[in-house]
């Protein structure tokens, strides 16, 4: 179910499936993509909020926001709108990023936290690049780097409609808005992770090459007491290629729960 829920005056798209505990789910840059079985997975053991962060699907982008700071600030009102309690909070990718920024800044309404592959910080020095050039890329680059097996990722643009490929073309100038300069970071976000209180997980892409397994290790290094897993044979969205896995491994952490 879609439904039109209007946060901070910004018109956010939210797709909510599952019953049980709330888990708020923030999408990757590529994108929701409903329709991949991740989605209906969690939906079997919890209420999954996911909402189209702005720019992306139905969601309104209005001319005023332009951080991940507003984002963080928008989906801590989206909560508190929905009276969300005892949730979960998951990011992967970029959504991660916006799930940590959420952490440093309240966690009143969560319980656990789960970033996916984020991007969101800087572990190098000025010339050391942590995060792949999603967009300057050639594709056949990028889908080499963000997934296992790039077959997984591709994309068959002749069976979309006109309007989800404009779609899919106005999440990604959202996602260069957002993460743009400095690029897909934020240079004070990793000295603020030690204000997390949650119990976290870092779930990681054995073969993800846009952020390494290295790069997740200086998340955890930042977050007290939080846990890395690696997910073989998955890339930057182990949620996508691996989602048995993926959601093995989440309720493993939030409630002890391995498959059934």
């Amino acid at each position: 179910m879609s439904t039109s829920i209007s946060v901070a005056g910004v018109s956010l798209d939210v797709i909510e499936r599952g019953e049980g505990r709330a888990l708020l789910f923030l999408h990757a840059g590529e994108g929701l993509e409903p329709q991949r079985p991740w989605l209906d997975l969690l939906a079997a053991h919890y209420r999954v909020i996911a909402p189209a962060h702005p720019g992306y699907g139905q969601s309104e982008l209005p001319g005023w926001m332009s951080s991940v700071d507003d984002l963080a600030y928008l989906y801590l009102d989206l909560a508190a709108r929905m009276e969300l309690k005892d949730a979960v909070v998951a990011g992967a990718c970029f959504g991660g990023w916006i799930a940590a920024e959420m952490a440093v800044r309240d966690t009143r309404r969560f319980s656990r936290l789960v970033l996916v592959d984020p991007l969101g910080i800087k572990n190098g020095g000025v010339q050391d690049r942590d995060i792949a050039d999603m967009h300057g890329l050639p594709r056949a680059e990028y889908m080499k780097l963000a997934w296992a097996d790039p077959a997984n990722g591709t994309v068959d643009y002749t069976v979309m409609s006109d309007s989800e490929i404009a779609g899919r073309v106005r999440g990604r100038d959202a996602f260069t808005l957002f993460g743009w300069k400095p690029y897909m970071h934020n240079p004070r976000l990793k000295r603020w992770l030690h204000r997390i209180d949650l119990p976290t997980l870092l779930l990681w892409g054995e073969c993800d090459g846009i952020v390494t397994p290295a790069y997740g290790e200086g998340w955890r290094e930042a977050i007290p007491g939080a846990r890395l897993e690696i997910i073989p044979q998955a890339g930057h969205f182990p949620h996508w290629e691996q989602p048995e896995q993926f959601v093995a491994r989440v309720r493993a952490f939030v409630d002890g729960q391995g498959p059934s």
